[in-house]
């Protein structure tokens, strides 16, 4: 399939996924969560027990140290808790959602995959590039869907630059910027710090997926990788990746140490007709300027407002649809493997 296809396949799919309603509705879909340590695992657990598409069984922490520092947790407080057999054998869950924190990724992934469950396998894929491959054809091979995490694959403000791309409103697109950076404090610094590719690795991969969904893998990567914070750690806490295209520059900053920065996250697409800023990205905020019009839109600059979506929320519902056949999975093997490779590059990481 070329980009364009891709493209409109994806929007195919936004465009036609809708949150359940109480008519008419399937069967719920039993499911459950294996590792629970992830930066998304509390947000994706709430979002499942209010899904109309799924049944939460329970929630499975292999690791009894992160479970102990966890249980506590509000959030966690009605869940029921299940061994790692009781999840991965009982044949009645059909998805299991992996949210352990990244190093052990791919490990409890594959036991999922193994079991025969359709896996939600939250971000980055883990730092093995080989043994992703082998997660996504084992998938492959037993008709299993793998949703990776990726929080702006669903998003009403992505979902605007998409549209804009495959109609061409901006002509030929020479340049993406995105700047996707936070605030940790010491704890959260020294987790992300187990991975060379520090915040790049950790979160600059959410931007790198939208970059690669919208122009494909890049002929050059060149990333700076610094720990330039005052704190005293191994996180690369200030990095910058730019990615070269035939005709097209985009680059990504990501940064561990910026005082309120989620109101100042960015990715700004430009072509040779126009450009889309968003800023902040949730809940996006935009804005179009064309210089001839296009998509309905007059020559000038517009304000878009959009729709307010809960986080992860449109994810579950596609995947449930996906997952009872009422349309294809929009995003294919070839782009998670393509992303995954991308990130590792950005973050200077290795491939092997």
């Amino acid at each position: 399939m070329n980009r364009r296809s891709f493209l409109q396949a994806v929007a195919l799919g936004a465009a036609t996924t809708t949150l359940a309603t109480a008519t008419d509705q399937p069967k719920k879909i039993r499911c459950g969560i294996l590792g629970i340590d992830h930066a998304h695992g509390v947000d994706v657990l709430k979002v499942l027990q209010r899904s109309p598409d799924f049944d939460l069984v329970g929630v499975c922490e292999p690791d009894d140290a992160v479970r102990s520092q966890l249980e506590n947790n509000p959030a966690l407080k009605d869940v029921r808790w299940l061994s790692r057999d009781e999840l991965l054998s009982d044949t009645s869950i059909k998805m299991a959602a992996v949210e352990s924190g990244v190093p052990r990724l791919l490990e409890l992934a594959r036991n999922a995959v193994d079991a025969g469950k359709h896996i939600h396998l939250d971000k980055p894929a883990g730092a093995s590039l080989p043994a992703f491959r082998a997660l996504m054809e084992e998938a492959e091979r037993k008709q299993l869907l793998v949703q990776m995490g990726y929080m702006f694959r669903y998003n009403p403000g992505f979902d605007f630059i998409r549209r804009a791309v495959r109609e061409n409103w901006l002509g030929e697109i020479y340049s993406i910027n995105a700047s996707m950076c936070t605030d940790l404090d010491a704890v959260k610094r020294a987790r992300i710090g187990a991975f060379s590719g520090g915040i790049m690795f950790e979160l600059g991969c959410h931007v790198i997926d939208m970059i690669v969904l919208l122009l494909g893998a890049p002929e050059k990567v060149t990333s700076f990788i610094r720990h330039d914070g005052a704190t005293n750690d191994l996180l690369a806490d200030n990095t910058l990746a730019v990615f070269e295209y035939p005709r097209a520059i985009a680059f990504i900053e990501s940064a561990a140490m910026e005082f309120q920065p989620f109101p100042t996250r960015r990715f700004k697409i430009a072509g040779s007709n126009g450009s889309i800023v968003l800023t902040p990205l949730e809940p996006p905020a935009g804005h179009l300027a064309l210089r001839n019009g296009a998509g309905g839109y007059n020559t000038g600059t517009h304000p878009i407002v959009f729709e307010e979506l809960p986080r992860h929320a449109a994810d579950f519902s596609d995947f449930a649809a996906c997952m009872r056949g009422d349309h294809s999975f929009a995003y294919a093997k070839a782009h998670d493997l393509s992303v995954q490779e991308v990130v590792l590059k950005a973050s200077g990481m290795p491939l092997t």
